[in-house]
C-alpha cells in the first residue's frame, strides 16, 4: 500500500507551482513512497547510545577574527577608477 496518494502529489505540485503530467504524478508517487519507506527503515535503528550532532565531522570555524585595518589612500584608489567625482568612483546609472 502506498504511503502517499496521487492527490497529495498533485497538491504538493500545485503548492510548488509545478505543472505535472499524469505520468509524472504516477512516477513521483512511487518515488516518494520509496523515500518514505527508506525513512521508516532509519526509524528502526537503535540510536540510544549515539550522541546528537549537527554535523558528522568535528567542524571548527576557520575564519579569521574580523579586525579593522587601514585601507589604501583614496588618491591611490581613484587613480585606477575610470571616472571619479568628489572622492567617489562614478559608475553608469542603472536606474532613471
Amino acid at each position: 500500500m502506498s504511503r502517499i496518494s496521487e492527490e497529495q502529489v498533485k497538491h504538493v505540485a500545485h503548492l510548488a507551482r509545478l505543472a505535472v503530467t499524469e505520468e509524472e504524478v504516477e512516477r513521483f508517487t512511487q518515488q516518494l513512497d520509496q523515500i518514505i519507506s527508506f525513512a521508516e527503515q532509519l526509524n528502526e535503528l537503535d540510536t540510544e547510545q549515539v550522541e546528537p550532532t549537527s554535523h558528522v565531522l568535528d567542524m571548527k570555524n576557520v575564519m579569521r577574527e574580523d579586525k579593522a585595518k587601514k585601507g589604501l589612500p583614496v588618491e591611490e584608489v581613484l587613480k585606477n577608477a575610470p571616472d571619479s567625482k568628489d572622492g567617489q568612483i562614478r559608475v553608469p546609472a542603472i536606474m532613471e
